[in-house]
């Protein structure tokens, strides 16, 4: 099995325009991840380029677009061109996708890597749960540190960076292990994003640092797959880098 890396230039003013005219915004608020899962779905067919992830520097008028799939950028330009039309030209130039493959055969057991992850550490509720004069439904989708602290001794608690590593590190158990001393936080904040005509506000995590593959087909699937809920709007994807080193910053309590 092989996936692609695939690279597409999103113009962003065009995005905006292109998911605003398809009334994909709420009481002022526009969620690129939202726009990019219509986009990409109508362009190439449903979960074909997925999980992705937009990368924008700041100020820039062109975002980079990256995602997985299992055909090469050649083969997704024929197919997408059969049935593109002109708003989705203005959004994505189809002669400038580019693609690198990553064999499953390319990892192996004590391979390590370094990575960047963008990701929403969010839980459904089991059961009821009341915190702060607030209650919560069963299945309700939740901030993953709220019921952590809901449960935990207020002194033995873990503190917001440790609880996000370990929900990740259960999600990527058996496929690979993080090497949780040169692995970081690199930006904890909130943000709003739309789904189903509703905004929700949840934790927006980017983590980067190291890990060692475990189980090299598990890891491969878990590459294609990603990580987490949300991962068809553009969370989840894990970005390769070289094994890193890493500086821990302060805590992230003060951001929460």
């Amino acid at each position: 099995m092989t996936t692609h890396l695939i690279h597409i230039p999103i113009d962003l003013r065009a995005l905006y325009v292109w998911g605003e005219a398809r009334g994909l915004s709420c009481r002022g608020v526009f969620d690129e991840g939202l726009a990019l899962h219509h986009l990409l779905g109508e362009s190439f067919g449903p979960a074909v380029l997925q999980p992705f992830r937009l990368m924008v520097s700041r100020g820039a008028r062109t975002g980079a677009l990256y995602a997985y799939a299992a055909q090469t950028h050649e083969e997704l330009a024929v197919a997408a061109a059969q049935t593109f039309d002109p708003a989705m030209a203005s959004v994505i130039d189809l002669a400038d996708l580019r693609s690198h493959p990553r064999p499953a055969a390319a990892w192996s057991a004590g391979q390590r890597l370094g990575f960047d992850l963008r990701f929403r550490p969010v839980v459904r509720l089991a059961k009821p749960l009341q915190m702060g004069g607030e209650a919560f439904r069963k299945g309700a989708e939740l901030d993953a540190y709220l019921p952590y602290v809901a449960r935990a001794p207020q002194d033995a608690r873990l503190s917001r960076e440790e609880v996000y590593l370990d929900w990740l590190a259960k999600r990527l158990e058996g496929a690979v292990d993080i090497e949780r001393s040169q692995t970081v936080i690199a930006r904890c904040e909130r943000s709003m994003i739309i789904r189903n005509g509703r905004r929700v506000e949840g934790p927006d995590v980017i983590i980067q640092g190291t890990f060692s593959i475990v189980d090299p087909t598990a890891y491969a699937q878990l590459l294609a797959r990603g990580i987490g809920r949300h991962r068809t709007y553009g969370y989840g994807m894990m970005m390769l880098r070289p094994p890193q080193k890493v500086s821990k910053p302060q805590s992230m309590e003060s951001h929460s």
